[in-house]
């Protein structure tokens, strides 16, 4: 499946590219974004594409690798923007963009559960190569304790029938385990009311993502990731995040605010910029997404 990138022109355009400049791509992704970048400025940009899932490092180098574009391909996250730099001997950037959504392929293809729609292993995690130490949704459902559970998907999920989603956990792992997403699934689907079965959103959306957000540690990620991407920015360069939803973006638009009053940057979105109904169209996935520019000064 090819990924679709959200809000492309937007953010190019946005992000005021110009020759000479040094463009990372926090979230590499399927690298719809550093593609067009490679389209539009060849070697004359350099790209560091960066991500936390070696599958996407990998489908990206395949993608762009035979470019005659200047991008390095980097396996990491990017609140580890300052090592990854250092070890590059690069001292300041000027465009950075954290797309903070999953691509399509790590829906469809990475087998790591993040679609209620696959019968998959309950991972969530965006790494592809787990060490014993690294937290899966599995561990989470089947270990935590109830009030931990009811935090995280009220929290993380903004889910209102938390704490009866919660509950029905528990009670079913004391049954059995709880190893896959459809068993997940089937849990929140008794323990919510059928009207519910039948909105918009699937009645696990919000379930699942607090179990995301939660295993990959994403908020915390965020915070840590724009705070050293923005002291990175060289003046005047730019940084541009994609959220997804009101958590992200909240950070997002707290941060840029806090530099903006500090005088030490200028917010470029007064309100966020959103995807056009044809965007949506075709791609529905871009519906929630939010584009937030800031300009370092």
């Amino acid at each position: 499946m090819t990924h679709i990138p959200v809000l492309l022109h937007e953010v190019i355009d946005g992000l005021a590219l110009k020759p000479g400049d040094i463009f990372v791509d926090g979230t590499l992704g399927g690298g719809g974004h550093s593609e067009e970048v490679l389209k539009r400025f060849g070697n004359r940009v350099k790209i560091i594409g960066i991500d936390l899932d070696s599958d996407a490092v990998r489908r990206s180098e395949e993608r762009l690798g035979q470019s005659q574009g200047d991008i390095k391909f980097i396996e990491g996250s990017f609140r580890n923007l300052n090592a990854i730099l250092d070890s590059l001997n690069i001292k300041g950037v000027d465009k950075i963009l954290l797309d903070l959504g999953l691509s399509s392929n790590q829906f469809e293809e990475s087998g790591r559960g993040f679609s209620f729609q696959k019968n998959e292993p309950l991972i969530m995690s965006f790494k592809k190569d787990l060490k014993e130490a690294d937290l899966t949704a599995k561990e989470i459902l089947n270990t935590w304790d109830l009030e931990n559970i009811i935090t995280i998907i009220k929290s993380y999920g903004e889910e209102k029938f938390a704490w009866k989603i919660a509950k029905a956990i528990v009670e079913r792992r004391e049954v059995k385990p709880i190893e896959t997403t459809f068993d997940l699934v089937e849990i929140i689907k008794s323990a919510t009311p059928k009207f519910y079965h039948h909105r918009k959103i699937h009645p696990t959306t919000k379930t699942f993502q607090a179990l995301r957000i939660t295993v990959n540690d994403e908020i915390e990620s965020l915070k840590e990731g724009i705070r050293k991407g923005f002291e990175r920015l060289n003046n005047g360069g730019r940084l541009a995040v994609i959220s997804f939803h009101s958590l992200e973006d909240r950070v997002v638009k707290q941060f840029f605010k806090e530099k903006g009053t500090e005088g030490q940057a200028k917010i470029l979105t007064k309100r966020p910029i959103i995807p056009s109904d044809e965007e949506i169209g075709q791609n529905p996935r871009s519906r929630s997404s939010k584009l937030r520019i800031i300009e370092k000064t």
